[in-house]
């Protein structure tokens, strides 16, 4: 997911020089980080983790990537993110700086673009295991799963705000397009 969020950003802002991972240390476990990294040096991109644990924190670490040319953000999938959600995506907003979400819902709220799973299709599949432990099989012999659908979703109505192009065929591959 990292490196594919990474490159994400990149096909939307292609002069991308610069990345920074928002995240919450008490709520974020770092199982992207290796991935993430491996990535911007392939795409030669700059990372940096930048820790929040507040408004304040936010605000400060979004400005900072603002301040300096070619920036962007990666905003990382925990609860804390998600709570914080409509602040981190306004005020990538008004400091213009190109942003990657997690979840369908910060595109949904005005986001740039999201990569993630499917909360739909993940309840989908909670479901089907419900059904199967009620018509007896025991939970303990069931497989673990992991997510099987992914989906892209693009706010074109950020792009033009940002003053971004985005490639006709990275709108193709969208899930959805928020015009």
């Amino acid at each position: 997911m990292g490196g594919k969020w990474l490159e994400l950003l990149k096909e939307v802002a292609p002069r991308l020089a610069r990345v920074a991972a928002l995240f919450n240390p008490k709520t974020h476990t770092g199982q992207y980080w290796d991935v993430l990294e491996a990535a911007t040096q392939s795409l030669g991109v700059t990372f940096a983790k930048v820790a929040v644990e507040d408004d304040g924190g936010i605000a400060r670490a979004i400005e900072a990537m603002a301040g300096e040319p070619a920036g962007g953000l990666i905003v990382m999938p925990d609860s804390f993110t998600m709570t914080h959600r409509e602040t981190i995506v306004a005020l990538a907003a008004q400091h213009r700086v190109p942003t990657v979400y997690p979840f369908r819902v910060f595109a949904a709220s005005g986001g740039l673009m999201c990569y993630g799973m499917s909360r739909v299709g993940a309840y989908r599949d909670a479901a089907s295991y419900v059904d199967r432990i009620l018509r007896g099989e025991k939970p303990g012999d069931l497989p673990v799963q992991a997510p099987t659908k992914f989906e892209l979703v693009v706010n074109l109505k950020t792009a033009k705000a940002l003053g971004l192009d985005v490639p006709w065929f990275l709108q193709q591959r969208a899930d959805e397009v928020i015009e």
